[in-house]
């Protein structure tokens, strides 16, 4: 089958294309695995990440991609467990396993699991013709939902979904967000469902980024420095820097909560979080809350609010050829929409 290899890690700055089209061996399956024929793959700043040696390191060579949707070619059953058809459409996301028997797990916060293991950096993933996956942590689709729109719901829409609940926000309260992109484009869409009466206030430094949430119904954007015209009950930031958390603290509101959902966040401008000045962005009981990946929950409650709410995320198609060029896009800041590989 075709893949999307990457090898070594690297700058995209160095090196524009990290990954190569190779001709690798079809998965086979272990007992309680499926095997999706890959339709669609969408791409996520993560791949950068671990592109560029900013996640736990993957074992190379890996496939990257965990924001897959594809067709069930085929079922290695386990007894007494439940899994997908051939035939079946699914989804499979970030999450590929946890170990179901730690505390976390026992407490539906398998995503905090120490043995967690990521789709596309621990198992190969969805750049590719086919991939393999545990049975249970596969995700039906329901059928009002295009494979190319399925495809980045299954992680920038999750793990959005993830950071709108842990905002704690309620119908009437402000939201902000921080950066524009592929995940905060879904959340705004997600907030608006949700939290009718809400103002979204957006933050970007890109003036088409902040044209593009007015015209999707954001109340007010502007400049990730620029001060908005109401203070913020919470944020989330999704940019890949440190900044932005200092403006965000700056306009939260007394008791409010900043939502950080970024895998990490590059080293060049950490100086600006040492400098944070606590009387203005810390007292009077601000929050600082992170994000870690999602739960199979997540996924399975998001993909049915979209299909009940009729959301419908922005996207653009690339051939799994032109993997190299989507990343470099995402690298070089072109994110208006979600970027989606066209495979089979």
């Amino acid at each position: 089958m075709k893949a999307m290899l990457l090898r070594e890690i690297a700058s995209l700055k160095q090196n524009s294309t990290p990954l190569s089209l190779e001709e690798i061996a079809e998965p086979k399956l272990n007992e309680g695995e499926v095997l999706i024929r890959v339709t669609r793959c969408g791409v996520c700043h993560t791949e950068l990440d671990e592109i560029e040696g900013r996640t736990p390191p993957p074992q190379l060579p890996v496939v990257l991609g965990h924001q897959v949707v594809g067709i069930v070619e085929d079922v290695a059953r386990r007894r007494r467990s439940p899994t997908p058809t051939i035939g079946q459409r699914v989804g499979a996301a970030w999450i590929a396993s946890a170990c179901g028997r730690c505390n976390h797990c026992l407490k539906g916060n398998e995503n905090l699991c120490n043995d967690f293991k990521a789709t596309g950096r621990d198992i190969n993933g969805g750049y590719a013709e086919f991939m393999k996956i545990r049975a249970d942590f596969v995700h039906s689709i329901p059928d009002s939902i295009s494979d190319s729109e399925a495809a980045p719901l299954l992680c920038a829409g999750a793990v959005g979904y993830r950071a709108l609940k842990l905002c704690n926000l309620r119908d009437g309260q402000s939201l902000g967000l921080m950066g524009f992109g592929g995940s905060n484009h879904i959340v705004l869409k997600t907030a608006k469902h949700k939290f009718p009466n809400s103002p979204i206030l957006v933050f970007s430094r890109n003036p088409n980024e902040r044209e593009f949430a007015l015209s999707l119904g954001a109340d007010w954007a502007g400049a990730i420095d620029q001060n908005p015209p109401e203070g913020l009950d919470a944020v989330i930031d999704t940019t890949p820097v440190w900044g932005p958390i200092s403006e965000a603290l700056k306009r939260l509101k007394p008791g409010g909560r900043l939502v950080v959902n970024a895998i990490r966040k590059e080293e060049s401008d950490k100086e600006v979080l040492l400098k944070l000045d606590y009387p203005s962005q810390l007292w009077l009981e601000k929050e600082i809350k992170s994000v870690a990946n999602v739960t199979r929950a997540d996924v399975r409650e998001f993909l049915q609010l979209v299909a009940e709410a009729n959301i419908k995320p922005e996207f653009q198609e690339y051939a799994l050829t032109d993997a190299n060029r989507a990343l470099l896009e995402m690298k070089q800041g072109k994110i208006r929409v979600s970027k989606v590989l066209h495979i089979n």
